[in-house]
């Protein structure tokens, strides 16, 4: 939503945004050790002898994390620094036992990259590019718990060491739409090319928001950092709130002050965490335990080759080769699983109609989109915890096709299939749902309803052309909705001249 503006006392404000989004890479192990990084284990137990600083403990790099990170440096067309150098950011961390984190600030991993993104899902031209300024790997710190009273606090060390990619955009972002947009493609390209699962409700991807305020065309303000923001709603939340206090205090005759702020979902709104006036007094040097990474083009090659079909590809290939429309293609390609699902369901319809796979698209992207979607959500329940497979549906979708059942019997085959999980040949045959395409009964149901409406046959002729729905009508009753749609219209044509 270009032109995006908060309305204040003084005229009108722009918002000016940029996110910094840390994703945990998807290893088995950890940036340093070899602890596990399972979610959810119990407290302390994924913790080696290097995550808890012993003496003499010294961290080796987890190369799948440098692999990932490249894998998803290329994806966003960025470019890839063969020399990358690991530092020392000294800060106090409760819950990071060395007392400093590793992570890369002067020789990041990934340089500058973007991100195009569309600001409409029914709008194929509102699109917008993100400028991406780096990636840099880094480790997380622990987890900090507090009793009901703050008198305690304990110390989870589990996610210490844990492989993180900071994602850092340009200050390119104009609007909470955009905002929303940004970080929900950059989520789907980690989770394309595997490299983070993004599931933000696990702390597996997270973003800090930077927000700030300016007249239109005036220097960039003082800028706040909302940190650890995990939803893309809460994110587009952070940048509506907070850009709506730093009008208001300004406006009072208030200074923006550089600092970090929480946000609050229940109350809607931002609060002061700590001032960052001194944000870059963190004594950065090069890690002294830790050679420089070297890549050679084999390497970044490899990885390049490795890459899966991204989703903008995937969804032009669905518009032109298989004929889909911009809105299905992007709804099929907004998540991995959606697109994998839908693949295998186009694959089993094509094979079971005996055609090829661009004639049965559409049909099997309106079903999904529509029929199984639609079903699933009064359900409460989401593509990957559906009880229809891929291959059901590409054997009801066959069994429409080939005129076996008609489209109103297929919505009752769906809702039993949903109920009991058994195969839609089955269930035609026990429920009795095969369609008629006998021409001749349906001939002779036809002449039957035209028969006992003599006086709208003669309403219809005179001119009233709306009555062709009611014989439609008529005769499917009269065959209890076991005619072929499709050669029921065809007689009543011809009979009604």
């Amino acid at each position: 939503m270009t032109g995006y503006r908060i309305q204040g006392a003084t005229g009108e404000w722009e918002v000016v945004v940029g996110l910094e989004v840390h994703a945990q890479i998807s290893t088995q192990a950890k940036l340093f050790s070899g602890a596990a990084t399972a979610f959810g284990a119990e407290p302390n137990t994924q913790v080696s002898l290097v995550d808890a600083a012993m003496p003499g403990m010294l961290p080796v790099p987890n190369m799948e994390c440098i692999r990932q990170a490249v894998r998803t440096g290329i994806a966003i067309n960025a470019q890839i620094n063969k020399w990358s150098r690991f530092d020392r950011k000294n800060y106090f961390y409760a819950d990071l036992p060395q007392g400093y984190q590793i992570s890369q600030l002067y020789h990041p991993i990934v340089g500058e990259g973007s991100l195009e993104v569309q600001l409409d899902d029914k709008d194929p031209e509102s699109t917008k590019t993100i400028g991406i300024e780096r990636i840099h790997v880094e480790q997380d710190a622990g987890k900090l718990m507090h009793d009901q009273h703050p008198t305690m606090s304990y110390v989870d060390l589990n996610r210490s060491g844990v492989a993180l990619m900071e994602i850092v955009s340009r200050p390119d972002l104009r609007s909470p739409v955009e905002a929303g947009a940004y970080l929900a493609k950059l989520r789907t390209i980690l989770r394309y090319v595997g490299s983070c699962d993004g599931n933000m409700d696990q702390g597996s991807m997270r973003a800090d928001v930077n927000v700030s305020v300016r007249k239109p065309g005036e220097p960039f303000g003082t800028r706040t950092e909302t940190k650890n923001v995990n939803s893309v709603r809460f994110v587009m939340a952070v940048v509506e709130q907070e850009a709506k206090r730093q009008v208001a205090l300004i406006e009072d005759g208030g200074t923006i002050v550089q600092e970090t702020r929480l946000y609050d979902p229940d109350r809607n709104e931002t609060r002061s965490m700590r001032s960052k006036e001194d944000a870059h007094d963190y004594r950065y040097f090069p890690d002294p335990d830790l050679l420089p990474i070297v890549l050679d083009d084999a390497f970044v090659e490899e990885c390049r080759a490795s890459l899966p079909e991204l989703p903008d590809a995937k969804r032009h290939r669905y518009e032109t080769a298989l004929g889909l429309s911009p809105y299905n293609a992007g709804v099929l390609t907004a998540e991995v699983e959606t697109s994998r699902w839908f693949e295998a369901l186009l694959a089993q319809s094509a094979t079971q109609q005996g055609k090829p796979e661009g004639e049965v698209a559409k049909q099997a992207a309106n079903w999904l989109t529509s029929e199984l979607f639609g079903a699933l959500n009064k359900l409460g329940k989401g593509l990957l915890e559906s009880p229809v497979s891929p291959e059901a549906g590409g054997e009801l979708l066959a069994l429409i096709g080939k005129g076996t059942i008609s489209g109103s019997a297929a919505k009752q085959v769906l809702e039993i299939m949903l109920e009991t999980g058994n195969t839609p040949g089955a269930i035609v045959e026990r429920e009795g749902l095969t369609q008629t395409s006998d021409t001749g009964a349906i001939k002779a149901a036809v002449d039957a309803v035209l028969a006992a409406n003599a006086d709208k046959v003669e309403q219809y002729k005179g001119g009233k052309e709306a009555l062709f729905g009611f014989f439609v009508g008529q005769t499917m009753k009269a065959m209890q909705g076991k005619g072929n749609p499709g050669l029921v219209n065809e007689v009543l044509k011809a009979k009604l001249g």
